[in-house]
């Protein structure tokens, strides 16, 4: 490390030393990060923070078709047992006059292979708009 002597006004030797390269050595790093710095666009749910209205916001004929389906691979909708070639009938009478959403809650304990094949149903159906979703 260089050291400089300098003296001050009575003469006596001062050592300074010199912090140039430190600060050079600082703008590399910080110039390091941010070109080696990746940004990613983050892409989430989109939130409506308004505040609730006390008016009910859906009526019994807006509410979503829900389908059930349990570990032993039975499918409900409204509390009765459809099964899987039920699943097309109930989707099409229901979005016969509007296009409701269809939401499959799968058990945690459910086969995959009956959830997808439900999920099958219900897109030749002509549904677009469907959500799974695990209980």
């Amino acid at each position: 490390m260089a050291r400089f002597k300098s003296f001050n006004r009575d003469g006596e030797d001062e050592t300074a030393i010199d912090i140039s390269p430190l600060i050079d050595c600082v703008f590399i790093l910080l110039i390091f990060f941010i070109v080696t710095t990746t940004f990613l666009q983050e892409f989430g749910a989109q939130v409506n923070d308004s505040q609730p209205s006390s008016e009910p916001t859906q009526s019994e004929e807006d509410k979503p078709i829900i389908l059930e389906v349990y570990a032993d691979g039975r499918v409900i909708h409204d509390d009765a047992s459809i099964g899987i070639a039920g699943v097309q009938t109930i989707v099409k009478t229901h979005r016969a006059e509007r296009d409701l959403p269809v939401i499959i809650q799968g058990a945690a304990d459910a086969p995959v292979s009956i959830t997808s094949r439900v999920l099958d149903e219900v897109r030749l159906t002509g549904a677009t708009d469907v959500v799974m979703a695990v209980r």
